[in-house]
């Protein structure tokens, strides 16, 4: 029986793994660049390597996280995981959840799929189910590249941070495809709805930055990014079991919204 129930997200899930393939090489690509760098770019500046920090707008520096650049956590932190994995892989994350339900009704395939004994709710959570795939690819390669790479240049840093801050973010990231999924019940194009859950994550990334440490930062509740501080993880070794409590949480209220909508969903 638990078989036949997962049959939609394992059909959906084997269609991700090339895809998925091809993300986690970009990713892993990425933070070797980013890694193989760092050893010229701080053996080069010396102890003047944070003075770069004053050139930095502070706009750009409390968007991308930049606290520090003298060690590889910091740089890390700010080049690779809050640029590179809260904001492109979020992105990838809400563009690939955009696509699960309104491609299948754009292409017109949806109503031979809801003909079957299927519910609708199994078919929205069962396809969600299936990102589980670039989920796990990424969340477990990255991760050791980055430890290993930093052992290589000489820069090593805690398996156990590094290992913390994929487990984290997680919640994170099926969050951002929480926020896909619901684009994509909402809209009966993908285009539209990619463009619109991209937008809309790029949107409370920018605006997390924008207010913090000012009278509207209560506004950021509304966005993941203040739930997952690549800094604090690498840097000072603080896990927020909490904020990633949160996440999950929240993933779980967009599905639910998700399915809700699909439910009373008129599938042309």
């Amino acid at each position: 029986m638990g078989g036949a129930m997962l049959e939609l997200a394992r059909y959906e899930g084997r269609h991700r793994v090339r895809g998925a393939a091809a993300a986690t090489a970009a990713l892993g690509g990425f933070a070797l660049l980013y890694i193989f760098v760092y050893p010229t770019f701080a053996e080069s500046l010396g102890a003047d390597i944070d003075q770069l920090l004053e050139a930095y707008p502070e706009a750009l520096s409390k968007a991308f996280g930049v606290q520090s650049l003298a060690s590889m956590e910091g740089y890390l932190a700010s080049e690779l995981y809050t640029f590179g994995w809260l904001l492109i892989v979020g992105i990838y994350f809400a563009y690939a959840g955009a696509s699960l339900i309104a491609a299948d009704v754009e292409r017109e395939r949806m109503d031979m799929l809801l003909s079957l004994p299927v519910s609708r709710a199994r078919v929205v959570l069962e396809a969600f189910a299936s990102l589980a795939v670039p989920l796990v690819a990424l969340s477990t390669v990255v991760p050791v590249v980055v430890v290993v790479a930093t052992e290589i240049v000489g820069y090593p840093v805690p398996a156990v941070d590094v290992a913390a801050i994929h487990l984290l973010s997680v919640p994170y990231l099926t969050a951002c495809a929480g926020i896909g999924l619901v684009t994509s019940v909402v809209f009966d194009r993908a285009g539209i709805a990619q463009r619109v859950a991209a937008g809309v994550l790029v949107g409370l990334f920018f605006a997390e930055s924008l207010v913090t440490d000012t009278d509207f930062e209560a506004v950021g509740v509304v966005s993941p990014t203040r739930y997952l501080d690549p800094n604090a993880v690498l840097r000072e070794s603080e896990y927020a079991i909490g904020d990633a409590a949160v996440l999950a949480v929240a993933t779980l209220a967009l599905v639910a919204v998700a399915v809700a909508i699909f439910r009373r969903k008129d599938v042309e």
